[in-house]
C-alpha cells in the first residue's frame, strides 16, 4: 500500500516546493489605507440587505436563470454528441480550445463583434461548457464497467451496445454531472453581468461600485437560495420544461448585424501591420511580414510573456493553498465526522464559499486590499477549495469503516484521508485547468494576468491584440490541461465513486 502512495506523496511535494519558489515574486501587499473602514460597512451591508425592491431583485434572478438554461441546454446538445467522438484528436483539440477561453472572455469577443445581443450571453456560456461536458462525459464513458457487455446477445450492434448497456451503467454519472454544470452556468450566467448583461452580476456590480452593500448583501443572499434550493426544484423530467422557457424568455438586444461580423472576423482581428494588405496580394502582404514579426515580437515580450508568467505563478500558489483548504473543510461537511448542527453549518457555509463566483470574491477583496495577488489567491482559494472539499466529503460519506475504526483526528489522518489522497489529487489535478482559467480573467480587476491585458486592449479598441492574447491564454491553458491529463494518468488518479 505505502508503495502505491509513494508517487503521490512525492508529487504532492515537488508542488507544493513550486508554490513556495513563486511565493518568492509574489505580491502580497495590502494597499488600501483603510481596509478596516470598507470591511466595517460591508459587514453591515450584509446584516441589513436591501429586499425593498422586490421587482428588481426578481427579474436580475429571472435573467440569470433564463441565460444559464438556456446556455446549459445549448452545451449539453453540442457536448454530447462530441463526447461520443472524444477519441479522434481533431475533436479532443476542439474540445480543448473552447473550453481553454473563459466564458467572460467568449463574452467580451462576441460583444466585440455583435453588440448586447442575448445570442452573446448564451454563446458565451455554451461554447466553454460543451468542450467541458465532452471531455468529462468522455471519461465517465471510458471509466464505465464493461462487464455487462458480456451479456449482451450474439449479433448486437454498437448502437444496441451503447443505449441498453453502456448509457443506462453511467446515466446516473452523466446526469449528476449536468447538474453540477448548471450550477456553474448559473455562476457564469451571474459574472456575465459584469460586463453588461441583465443577470444578477450587473446589479452587483454597479452596488459594489456605488458602496451600496445592503443592496450587494440582499442580491447575493437571493443568488445562495438559489443554489441550495437546486435539488428541490430541478427535476429531470422539468428540465426540458426550463430550457425551453428560458429560450422563449431570452431578453431582447441589438439588433444582429452581419456586416459587423464580417467586419470582426477579417478586419478588426487582422494584426494592425497587414490589416491594409491582406487582401492586396501575396506581394503587398510579404513586403510587411518584418512589421508584423516586429508586432509580434513586441506584443509577446511586453505583454503575453509577462502576463503568462503572472498568470502560471499565482495559478500554482492558489493550487495549494486550494488543496490545503479543501483538506480542512471536508470534514466539517461529512457524516463521518461531524453530526446535527455542525454539520449543517458546515454545509451551509461551504455552499456559500462554493456558490460565490470567484470574480465576486476577487471583487470584494480588491476593494479591501487593493490590486495585489493577495484578492485573486483568496478568492480562487475560497471558490475551489470549498468545490474540492464537496467532491471529496460526498465520497468520504459512502466509505464504510471497520467496526475499530479510530475517532477524531487519528480517523482523519490515518484512515479517511489515505484512502481519499488519490481522489482528492484526481479532482485538484481537474480543478487546475479551471484555476488557470480564472486566474487570467481576473486581471480584468487589475491583477497583471494575462486578463489584464486583454482588458487594457479591449479598452484601446485594439481587437488583433485582444485576439492575439486569448489565443495565447487558450494555448497555455491546454498545456496546462495536457499535463495535468498525463500526470493522473502516470498516478493512476480517477474521480468517479468506483475509484474509492
Amino acid at each position: 500500500m505505502s508503495s502505491r502512495r509513494a508517487p503521490a506523496t512525492r508529487t504532492t511535494l515537488a508542488f507544493v516546493l513550486v508554490a513556495g519558489l513563486c511565493l518568492l515574486a509574489a505580491d502580497l501587499q495590502i494597499i488600501t489605507l483603510s481596509p478596516w473602514d470598507e470591511l466595517g460597512r460591508m459587514l453591515w451591508g450584509v446584516v441589513s440587505p436591501n429586499f425593498r425592491e422586490p421587482l428588481r431583485l426578481a427579474d436580475a434572478l429571472l435573467q440569470t436563470l433564463t441565460f444559464a438554461f438556456a446556455g446549459i441546454s445549448l452545451a449539453v446538445m453540442m457536448g454530447f454528441p462530441l463526447a461520443l467522438c472524444f477519441r479522434w484528436a481533431p475533436v479532443r483539440i476542439y474540445c480543448a480550445f473552447v473550453r481553454a477561453i473563459h466564458e467572460l472572455f467568449w463574452g467580451l469577443l462576441f460583444l466585440q463583434a455583435v453588440g448586447l445581443n442575448p445570442w452573446c450571453g448564451v454563446l458565451a456560456i455554451a461554447i466553454p461548457f460543451s468542450g467541458v461536458l465532452a471531455k468529462v462525459y468522455a471519461e465517465i464513458l471510458e471509466e464505465a464497467d464493461l462487464r455487462p457487455l458480456q451479456s449482451l446477445p450474439h449479433g448486437a450492434g454498437h448502437v444496441e451496445a451503447f443505449f441498453f448497456v453502456r448509457l443506462p451503467d453511467v446515466w446516473h454519472h452523466l446526469k449528476h454531472y449536468s447538474g453540477y454544470r448548471l450550477e456553474c452556468a448559473l455562476r457564469s450566467s451571474t459574472i456575465l453581468g459584469f460586463i453588461g448583461f441583465p443577470t444578477l452580476g450587473f446589479h452587483l456590480h454597479t452596488a459594489f461600485l456605488e458602496g451600496h452593500y445592503a443592496d450587494v448583501s440582499a442580491l447575493l443572499i437571493l443568488f445562495y437560495l438559489l443554489i441550495a434550493s437546486l435539488r428541490f426544484w430541478v427535476r429531470p423530467r422539468l428540465v426540458p420544461i426550463y430550457a425551453l422557457a428560458a429560450w422563449v424568455m431570452l431578453p431582447a438586444g441589438t439588433a444582429f448585424s452581419l456586416h459587423n461580423v464580417t467586419r470582426f472576423l477579417t478586419r478588426d482581428i487582422i494584426p494592425a501591420p497587414v490589416r491594409g494588405s491582406l487582401h492586396d496580394g501575396p506581394e503587398a502582404l510579404a513586403e510587411h511580414l518584418p512589421q508584423l514579426a516586429e508586432w509580434g515580437q513586441r506584443m509577446v515580450m511586453d505583454q503575453a510573456l509577462p502576463g503568462a508568467i503572472t498568470t502560471l505563478l499565482l495559478s500554482q500558489i492558489t493550487l495549494i493553498t486550494t488543496g490545503a483548504l479543501a483538506l480542512v473543510l471536508f470534514p466539517w461537511i461529512s457524516r463521518i465526522f461531524v453530526r446535527g448542527y455542525l454539520l449543517e453549518l458546515g454545509r451551509l457555509a461551504v455552499i456559500v464559499m462554493r456558490s460565490t463566483p470567484e470574480y465576486v470574491l476577487a471583487f470584494t477583496f480588491l476593494l479591501l486590499w487593493g490590486p495585489s495577488w493577495l484578492p485573486a489567491i483568496a478568492a480562487l482559494t475560497i471558490h475551489n477549495g470549498a468545490i474540492i472539499a464537496h467532491l471529496i466529503a460526498r465520497h468520504a460519506d459512502t466509505m464504510a469503516l471497520r467496526p475499530d475504526a479510530p475517532r477524531g483526528l487519528n480517523r482523519y489522518a490515518f484512515e479517511v484521508v489515505p484512502r481519499l489522497y488519490g481522489q482528492f489529487l484526481a479532482f485538484l489535478f481537474y480543478r487546475w485547468e479551471m484555476i488557470l482559467r480564472e486566474t487570467a480573467i481576473l486581471g480584468i480587476l487589475g491583477i497583471h494576468t494575462l486578463g489584464f491585458h486583454i482588458d487594457s486592449a479591449l479598452a484601446g479598441d485594439r481587437q488583433d491584440r485582444v485576439m492575439l492574447l486569448i489565443l495565447l491564454t487558450a494555448l497555455l491553458n491546454i498545456a496546462v490541461d495536457a499535463f495535468s491529463r498525463r500526470l493522473r494518468a502516470r498516478l493512476r488518479l480517477r474521480t468517479t465513486a468506483k475509484a474509492v
